[in-house]
């Protein structure tokens, strides 16, 4: 399948923990060049920087990838990294003050700084890190090491005063200095706990045991308040296209996450080779010297966010007059304690300490929830509850990049994605030249079939299928009620592949964020553990419009010429059309049946005037384009009618027509009608033009006020942008589409790939790549991402240099 050129053992991968800038001595085969007089490690790599300045990363070995990779990526975006760097080594007290605070900008965590500090000393533990080390591929481990060489490198560079004017916000900080490879395996494991622990973050860094009475439960809490009620904070769309979805007969890949613009969780891209053994092009996220989704000549990929839970809770019936202890068996068991303490910057400049004792179960962290002032896991003096995150024990998340980069083929490709299973939390897409269209949920699951769930009932199983469905909190104190293994597994506690969803088609498969079932209508995926996710139930808007895209081109009835996808252009043309599919089922209900009113009584019992709204309507093209006219009305329309208490569509949704239902829009509804009333209201107390276009109102809240062309979920929209509330007469943009890339293969087998970075690769203002892409972005003209080295000689922007030590 492949020749590798790896040597390295399991040993020397932990060992390279310990190297820093490229100086200490050469470990293993991969870890950089060898100096053929000193002996010592050194790193050579050369380095093309194209348009928009996507870098080309050249080396003979991985140590070298991850040098080139790691020095550019401090020099496009040092200040972010360094932050987050500083922030899961437990030290952000120390250096953003105790009245600060850390939001998690992909799960939409937000903790005060000292409980930050506390959490990530209780969860990304040194053994945690060692562990992801220690199982660390040799391809991983030299990539690594080298990433932190080259960051190092960087770094020392800006500190001795070289790069003149660049980052501004941090170049002279204490907390921006030279890292090792355990600070990049640190961010891999904040990277695996995304969609699990670190959604708990003061929950689990705030839990002490009770010092008075028993608390009580209860179930009578606002579900859109809970954590991951609603999934994570982020989305994605994508395709993979067989030869039955194209008119050419060559397989086309789509691939967008709705990823934040803002903080470590936006992706950057890069192109790496090594001659003879790696050519891999795609996006990360920040800190990591891989693909996470990309290209090669034999495959391309993409993700979206799973609906599978990565953890579950346990309930812990606690020993008589001890709350540090638990009965399991039958015996009394002590919690595992660790003393903690941080340091803290005050607000006269002063460093105190704190100290903390948090605890652990055999299952992991101890944490108390609360929701709505109600404490719904609480930790009294007869029950508590503990946390198992199977992400926590994945040490294979890096290696199934490392090995999927380098995929011969689709086939290989899907093979490793069942023998590896590292994936942590997203469903994944791909398809190769002339291959099929593949589809698999193969990811890191608690291993909870739904029998386990109803033999361990906790004392709030029944509210808690309520509030988030699929979740389990299960009884804690026996070993029956510990996580299955199946045979096929690679690691304790969690499904195999056997018992996850996957589908290969000849034609299409697609995920817009909701679960595995409906990945092709005609033929759904059953059968599956509900905490991997549901089936035969209502499908999101988005995805409704993410299947509907496909099928009316396959059958030609969106208008375009002919049946299946023409080309990249076409397929570009489709995923940026900015349509509004609730304007597509609804707003004909509105103008026939609300409209001819003239006059509509608001929430609070005043009669507006909707005529002036309701022409614009009349004859708006229903997308968010920027030049489009009107989707501001109906995004503050639907945004409340889509929050009504009454019955918002007369056709129910049916599992015989999962596409198209529920639809029909309830328009003698009072709270449909009081939404339009309240929409012209808001628009007119914040002085929006009823006649205003969407690219004056919605633009990057990250650059300079470059308009930005998409909608929001909640509205239909499968372009995505916002994700913010109307503020001071528009919308701010910052998150939403991020790295784009759409994907074929000419007739020599290279691959044809272009798309956007929407918001740049760099976040240093300072940088020519700050805001260019999206500049691009906002024009819709889309960016040719070059491959073969025709390609990339081909850039008239094309600069080189080289680093070595």
């Amino acid at each position: 399948m492949r020749h590798s050129i790896l040597g390295a053992s399991t040993l020397a991968a932990a060992l390279l923990l310990t190297s820093g800038c490229g100086s200490s001595q050469r470990i293993g085969d991969n870890a950089g060049g060898d100096d053929p007089v000193t002996g010592t490690l050194t790193y050579d790599a050369q380095i093309k920087r194209g348009s928009f300045g996507v870098p080309h990363i050249t080396g003979n070995d991985y140590g070298d990838i991850g040098y080139g990779y790691g020095y550019v990526h401090a020099e496009d975006n040092l200040c972010v990294l360094a932050e987050d760097l500083i922030t899961i080594q437990g030290e952000r007290a120390r250096y953003f003050g105790r009245d600060g605070t850390y939001t998690l900008q992909a799960n939409g965590n937000t903790s005060n700084n000292v409980e930050s500090d506390f959490f990530w000393r209780h969860v990304a533990t040194a053994e945690r890190v060692a562990a992801l080390a220690a199982d660390a591929s040799p391809e991983a481990a030299a990539a690594t090491a080298g990433f932190a060489a080259g960051y190092s490198r960087y770094v020392a560079e800006l500190k001795a005063g070289e790069h003149p004017g660049r980052h501004a916000s941090c170049r002279d900080a204490e907390w921006v200095t030279p890292i090792t490879a355990t600070d990049i395996y640190r961010r891999y494991f904040r990277l695996s706990v995304l969609a699990s622990s670190s959604v708990f973050v003061s929950e689990i860094a705030g839990a002490q045991p009770p010092v008075g009475g028993q608390q009580q439960t209860t179930s009578s809490v606002d579900r859109a308040e809970f954590p991951l009620s609603n999934g994570l904070d982020i989305g994605s769309n994508m395709y993979a296209l067989s030869a039955g979805a194209t008119q050419s007969g060559q397989s086309m890949l789509f691939g967008n996450p709705h990823f934040p613009w803002i903080g470590t969780e936006r992706l950057y891209q890069a192109h790496m080779t090594i001659p003879g053994e790696l050519d891999i092009m795609g996006a990360a996220l920040y800190g990591v010297p891989a693909a996470l989704i990309g290209f090669n000549e034999n495959v391309a990929w993409s993700h979206t966010v799973s609906t599978a839970y990565r953890f579950t809770f346990y309930e812990l019936t606690l020993a008589p007059g001890d709350p540090t202890s638990y009965v399991f068996d039958g015996e009394t068991v002590a919690m595992e304690p660790t003393e903690y303490t941080v340091q803290v910057l005050e607000s006269d400049g002063s460093i105190t300490e704190e100290t903390r004792t948090l605890y652990k179960s055999r299952f992991g962290p101890m944490l108390t929830l609360t929701v709505s002032g109600v404490p719904v896991l609480p930790w009294g003096t007869d029950r508590a509850y503990t946390l198992r995150d199977a992400n926590a024990e994945n040490t294979r998340l890096i290696n199934q990049f490392f090995e999927w980069n380098r995929a011969d083929s689709l086939e290989e490709f899907i093979e490793l994605h069942a023998s590896v299973l590292g994936v942590p939390w997203v469903n994944t897409i791909a398809t190769g030249p002339g291959g099929q269209a593949y589809y698999g949920d193969v990811t890191v699951v608690p291993n909870v079939p739904d029998s386990k769930v109803q033999a361990c009932q906790s004392t709030v199983s029944a509210a808690f299928a309520q509030l988030v469905p699929g979740l389990p909190v299960l009884s804690g104190n026996q070993a029956s009620c510990d996580w299955d293994t199946d045979e096929d597994a690679p690691a304790p506690g969690i499904f195999g592949p056997s018992n996850l969803p996957t589908l290969v088609r000849d034609d299409w498969v697609h995920n817009c964020n909701d679960s595995y079932w409906l990945t092709h209508p005609e033929e759904p995926i059953t059968g599956f553990a509900a905490i991997i996710g549901n089936e035969e139930s209502a499908r999101s808007l988005r995805t409704r419009l993410c299947i509907r895209h496909v099928q009316e081109r396959l059958d030609g009835s969106d208008g375009r010429p002919g049946t299946g996808f023409a080309d990249l252009a076409e397929l570009q043309d489709i995923v940026l059309s900015s349509a509004v599919y609730t304007a597509r089922i609804a707003l004909d209900d509105v103008l026939a049946d609300i409209c001819p009113t003239g006059t509509a009584i608001s929430s609070g019992g005043t009669p507006v005037d909707i005529s002036g709204a309701c022409a614009v309507l009349e004859t708006w093209d229903r997308s968010n384009n920027l030049d489009a006219v009107g989707g501001h009305i109906w995004r503050e329309f639907w945004r409340r009618a889509d929050d009504t208490s009454l019955p918002l569509w007369l056709t129910p949704f049916s599992v015989d027509d999962p596409v198209n239902t529920p639809r029909d829009l309830n328009t003698a509804n009072p709270e449909v009608i009081a939404a339009l009333a309240d929409a012209v209201e808001v628009l007119g107390d914040q002085g929006v033009a009823l006649d205003a276009t969407m690219g004056s109102l919605q633009t990057s809240n990250v650059h300079d006020p470059i308009p930005i062309f998409g909608g929001e979920g909640f509205e239909g929209s499968f372009t995505i942008a916002g994700r913010a509330n109307l503020v001071d007469g528009g919308y701010p943009v910052i998150r939403g589409n991020s790295y784009i890339q759409t994907v074929t293969w000419d007739d020599n087998g290279d691959p044809v790939a272009e798309g956007f970075v929407t918001y740049s690769q760099s976040t240093d203002p300072a940088s020519p790549y700050f805001q260019d892409m999206t500049q691009a972005y906002s024009d819709k003209q889309w960016i040719p991402w070059r491959f073969t080295p025709d390609q990339i000689a081909a850039d008239p922007n094309l600069s080189e240099f080289r680093i070595s030590e």
